[in-house]
């Protein structure tokens, strides 16, 4: 059964770690939570994207190890050298859930519209699947944000697939140059307003409407950054629910 409506989770919220290795990675509470806004199904399928990285396979051999032995069905879509599925489209409409990584949004961004991904994800996302990801896989379905695509340094990334019109930062909390940039660009119109998560929380979105902030820890929140008086941005803190 599709989500009931349009759905987005939007996040800077990775997979849990086992302790065991880089790459020994557990599904959290949010990938539960993704599950329930696909309508909760028996068997559910979820599909990960890695275009971010590249399609690292390490990373991808990750996603399988997470999922092991419980009753979500994995699949992953690799773009790298070329897709790992017959009909790209057929397959991502079978899904429940899509999970986007992160890494290179910019990278992710010109890969998907050589493959037409562009149109099919607006497609997917209006027939219910949930599309989910972290850092790159959050700033994608947005106009924009901030990235380090480039390099080090920062720089404004402006053309998401903009299924959410509003723009979204990242990392809020960790990462020094992402809230003072953010600021700036939704300032001098150089990105709309938008939608903003520390490290470990997530942005619900139904059709285009925000309808909740969700965290899997304590002390961290969203934030809603829109354009403010004399070339200034105006930040104001939401609470997320805790998911755990």
């Amino acid at each position: 059964m599709p989500a009931t409506a349009p759905t987005i989770l939007a996040t800077s919220i990775g997979f849990d770690s086992r302790g065991r290795g880089p790459y020994d990675w557990a599904p959290g509470p949010v990938f539960d939570l993704a599950l329930q806004l696909a309508g909760a199904p028996e068997r559910p399928r979820l599909c990960y994207l890695g275009t971010a990285t590249g399609d690292d396979p390490v990373r991808v051999a990750g996603v399988y190890g997470a999922f092991a032995g419980s009753g979500v069905q994995v699949s992953h879509l690799s773009l790298f050298p070329m897709p790992t599925v017959p009909d790209v489209r057929a397959h991502l409409l079978a899904q429940d859930v899509v999970w986007v990584g992160g890494g290179s949004v910019a990278n992710l961004l010109a890969v998907w519209r050589v493959h037409g991904l562009d149109e099919v994800f607006r497609e997917v996302w209006q027939a219910g699947v949930v599309l989910g990801g972290v850092s790159a896989g959050s700033l994608c379905w947005h106009v924009g944000g901030t990235t380090d695509s480039y390099g080090p340094d920062l720089r404004p990334v402006t053309d998401g697939l903009g299924l959410i019109p509003t723009s979204n930062g990242v990392h809020y909390d960790s990462e020094e140059q992402r809230r003072p940039l953010y600021h700036r660009l939704v300032a001098d119109g150089t990105l709309p307003g938008g939608h903003a998560t520390d490290d470990g929380v997530g942005l619900v979105y139904r059709g285009t409407e925000l309808v909740e902030a969700v965290a899997d820890r304590p002390d961290r929140a969203a934030y809603r950054v829109e354009p403010g008086p004399d070339g200034t941005a105006v930040e104001t803190r939401i609470e997320p629910r805790r998911l755990r």
